[in-house]
């Protein structure tokens, strides 16, 4: 049934021919099964375990060496744990199974927890009354259970409108099964790396075999062309060899995985290595408000009571109160100055009203170390209130922790109370009635209507239109100023009717149970924002990173945090900055893509804005950051760049990310984006690092083959010194700390290449002497050393005709034109300047005390494993250190 929450209850039952009392029959319950089919979620088809081990080979370069490939496993098991999305959305628990409509409640209310569906904090108190409204927003829906959320309250009887893939949830599932992860800038820049090395390689190997041709049929291949092929045929995969930065695959992994345990120090848990690195060029953070920039703990931070009142006019007396977590732990200011709430006798009774009025305690959680709630948000937030106002003066100095939680808050309810909550005109209000009088709290323009009286100190006042007026301008004030606080007002009935004579089954009595009430007082809440917040903003700003808040809440609130935490500055226009779900969707196409721009904030906003969002900003090229901890939550967060998935978050919302924040906390997301920051300046220098280390070796196999020279350097040692002696230095430069300004630039273009036309050429001209260099050392030995044959170049650069019938090379032997001495010069010169090229890497960063810093780990790794350079880089090491 489409748009179930604008119909009446009667079109609803005709639609579906059924009634309150009997429900479906089993014929129509088969045939609806069939129409509609089962009341389940299809599980996506997962990749198998075969195929998610095919996927770690794409790369170009580890498929050339699948000794380098091995390492790719690590991903495998964080690609299995993907799977399970779909699976935990058809496995949500014992909960509202399908979409229903809402006909008659059967308690004296109905509160749903649908945080998971739509974010909201709190739960909602829901009714039977249509919503005219077609583009209702879930939340809106107010006479409709969605499947997968929780009854919190009261029990009622409705009519199943969707079921399965129909449902709201359903739509979530079949949202994020449609959308495809994309690739990390990182893998596509080795994608585009890898690509543009192995053409580059294919190109020179063929180069080299052809240059070589006119020497297939030379003496030492027996004047055999095919084994002259062949010959030179190795010599193309020993550069292809020299070429490959083999031990680069390691080297990043081992990178991403030292930034995923300094990260997790700093609470963000990271499911995927790539991401590591993304979080470096994030330009786009969305945030979601409550307890990722608030800290979910709804705090009284305000409230009045009267001072005066006569006639017309009346005088307030406004208190402020610290604290903004659930501790009990904080003051009650009057004029900047602690007041004794016991020296007031409406904070008394307000106290007593909170406290009665109140379902909900405090809990000391000793493992964690902190305050929680137990039972409602808004109910807890009065409770830890009367622990702060101690209108009793208990003494709390001496009691534990756990003895602390609840110790104002023990008052003695008598026997023949009772306590009951209802809903009129969608406002809720909390009865609690004895035999000496009864408190009410609610929504101030609900209770206020029913007052008569307001009190003042301990008299009772007949509150007359003037005074009514100045109470709801300063409740007005609350809700609509800086902070947006929600309020509640508090009233008292000195001569309520007797419990035997109240008849709590009949929702219509209620208002006479409420009327002739006492106006006591006014408290002012939110959910205040974290502490330390507005500084990561503020450092946000400073490294060119846009935060956007997206949220389910209504617009008013999220435009007050953003002011406060400097989202906003208090005099940005927000118009053009600031927009609900429905405004959104009310732009074209155009104005949508031009208010994703500007935005800073979007209230109201339902899961498909979410994807919509990140769609548009990816348009641009912006690298997002999306938050989320609910089901909703998950098509976007698999959608952006990174996904961010809170501690306390739902199960789906965690698979479908690739970093989690155990403590929920926006800072961390800052930390993270610099530690990703880091990481990349750091896998930039080992990069360049392995690739001009590389080149050179790839000039040192073509100049041999060009010349016609001996191998310098056979495979086997240039997959040592590529996986060993090069894979230790570049590993020691992923050890280093961030520069001290990293967050004062701003984010880099993804597209930016990890190797420019310039820096190609640096490193083309690096290659050329150190591959010169390379081959010179061998040739050295043999037409120089005392201890080498000391022949002439023309007989160096044409071995391959040296035969005992060969003039030119009368007294000489052949052999030793395979002697290991000269490539075992050729590998000492070449570690040599690739530890001064690593030296280069590292003082080229500009930060003068990294150096020391990976000096000394470079240099320790390569002494033990390379004893014959060790003269040469001590001497080196020395004169660089002092």
């Amino acid at each position: 049934m489409e748009s179930a929450h604008t119909k009446s209850v009667e079109e609803v039952y005709s639609f579906f021919g059924v009634n309150e009392s009997t429900g479906l029959g089993l014929e129509q319950v088969k045939r609806q099964r069939e129409k509609w089919g089962p009341n389940e979620l299809p599980a996506e088809e997962g990749k198998s375990i075969w195929e998610l081990v095919i996927e770690q080979f794409e790369d170009l370069l580890v498929r050339i060496l699948l000794l380098a490939a091995c390492i790719s496993f690590v991903s495998i098991s964080f690609a299995i744990r993907g799977v399970k999305v779909s699976q935990g959305l058809s496995l949500m628990g014992d909960k509202v199974p399908a979409d229903i409509r809402i006909c008659s409640i059967k308690s004296t209310t109905l509160r749903v927890d649908q945080s998971i569906l739509t974010g909201e904090s709190v739960s909602v108190i829901k009714h039977t009354d249509p919503v005219p409204d077609p583009r209702a927003v879930n939340q809106d829906k107010k006479n409709m259970l969605f499947s997968g959320t929780n009854i919190a309250a009261g029990k009622a009887v409705g009519v199943v409108v969707a079921t399965g893939v129909n449902t709201e949830i359903g739509k979530i599932r079949d949202e994020m099964a449609s959308t495809e992860q994309e690739k990390t800038p990182l893998q596509q820049k080795l994608d585009e790396f890898g690509e543009q090395l192995s053409k580059v390689i294919s190109l020179i190997c063929i180069a080299v075999w052809i240059i070589n041709i006119g020497h297939f049929n030379d003496p030492v291949h027996g004047g055999s062309w095919i084994r002259g092929a062949v010959y030179y045929f190795k010599i193309a995969v020993a550069l292809a060899v020299a070429a490959i930065p083999e031990g680069l695959p390691a080297v990043i992994t081992t990178c991403l995985a030292l930034g995923t345990r300094r990260m997790a120090k700093k609470n963000a848990i990271v499911r995927s290595l790539p991401s590591v690195e993304t979080l470096g060029c994030t330009s786009v953070i969305c945030s979601d408000k409550t307890g990722t920039l608030t800290t979910n703990q709804m705090s009284v931070c305000r409230m009045f009571i009267l001072e005066k009142a006569e006639g017309e006019s009346c005088s307030l007396t406004e208190f402020t109160i610290s604290g903004s977590t659930y501790a009990p732990e904080g003051d009650v200011y009057l004029d900047n100055r602690p007041v004794k709430c016991s020296g007031y006798d409406a904070l008394v009774e307000l106290a007593t009203i909170c406290s009665l009025c109140n379902d909900s305690s405090l809990d000391y959680n000793e493992s964690k170390g902190v305050y929680e709630k137990v039972g409602e948000a808004t109910e807890t937030a009065l409770t830890c209130l009367v622990e702060k106002m101690n209108v009793f003066d208990t003494d709390v100095r001496s009691l534990s922790r756990i003895e602390r939680a609840n110790a104002c808050n023990s008052v003695n309810t008598p026997s023949n109370s009772t306590l009951y909550t209802h809903t009129l005109h969608s406002k809720i209000s909390v009865i609690y009635c004895s035999v000496i009088g009864s408190c009410s709290l609610g929504a101030p323009e609900g209770v206020i209507d029913r007052c008569t009286y307001v009190r003042v100190g301990g008299t009772r006042v007949p509150m007359s239109s003037g005074i009514k007026e100045k109470i709801m301008a300063v409740i007005r004030d609350y809700g609509t100023g800086r902070d947006t606080l929600r309020c509640l007002a508090l009233a008292t009935r000195d001569s309520p009717l007797k419990k035997e004579e109240m008849v709590l089954s009949d929702t219509a009595r209620f208002q006479d149970y409420e009327s002739d009430l006492t106006f006591v007082g006014c408290v002012g809440m939110l959910d205040p924002p974290r502490t330390e917040v507005a500084a990561s903003i503020k450092l946000c700003r400073q490294a060119g990173i846009r935060v956007i808040m997206i949220t389910g809440d209504n617009k008013g609130t999220a435009v007050a945090i953003c002011r406060r935490i400097g989202i906003f500055s208090e005099e940005d226009d927000v118009h053009r900055m600031a927009f609900t779900g429905r405004e959104f969707d009310d732009l074209s196409p155009h104005s949508q893509r031009e208010a994703v721009t500007n935005a800073r904030c979007f209230a109201r906003v339902e899961p498909s804005h979410k994807s919509k969002i990140v769609e548009f900003l990816q348009g641009f090229d912006e690298i997002t950051a999306m938050t989320g901890d609910g089901v909703n939550d998950a098509p976007a967060l698999k959608k952006a760049e990174i996904g961010i998935a809170m501690g306390s978050g739902t199960a789906v919302a965690k698979t479908a990310s690739e970093m989690v924040l155990a403590d929920d906390n926006f800072s961390s997301i800052v930390a993270a984006v610099e530690e990703g920051r880091a990481i990349y300046n750091n896998m930039k220098q080992f990069i360049r690092y392995l690739i001009s280390s590389n080149v050179g070796e790839v000039v040192c196999i073509f100049l041999t083959a060009a010349l016609g020279f001996p191998e310098a350097l056979i495979p086997v040692q240039l997959l040592w010194v590529n996986l060993v002696t090069d894979g230790l230095p570049a590993t020691a430069l992923g050890f280093n700390p961030p520069d001290l300004d990293i967050m004062n630039k701003p984010p880099r273009n993804a597209k930016e290449p990890l190797i420019s036309g310039w820096l190609f050429f640096r490193y083309l001209a690096i290659g050329c002497y150190v591959g010169a260099a390379t081959v010179g050392a061998a040739a050295w030995w043999f037409t120089v050393a005392d201890d080498g044959p000391q022949i002439t170049l023309y007989q160096l650069s044409h071995f391959l005709q040296c035969s005992p019938d060969n003039p030119d090379f009368q007294d000489l032997e052949c052999h030793v034109f395979e002697s290991p001495y000269p490539m075992t010069m050729a590998l000492s010169v070449l570690v040599t300047i690739e530890m001064c090229n690593a030296l280069n890497r590292s003082v080229s960063l500009g930060v003068k005390y990294r150096i020391k810093y990976n000096v000394d780990f470079i240099f320790q790794q390569d002494l033990a494993h390379c004893p014959h350079c060790q003269k040469h880089q001590l001497v080196l090491y020395n004169f660089i250190i002092f």
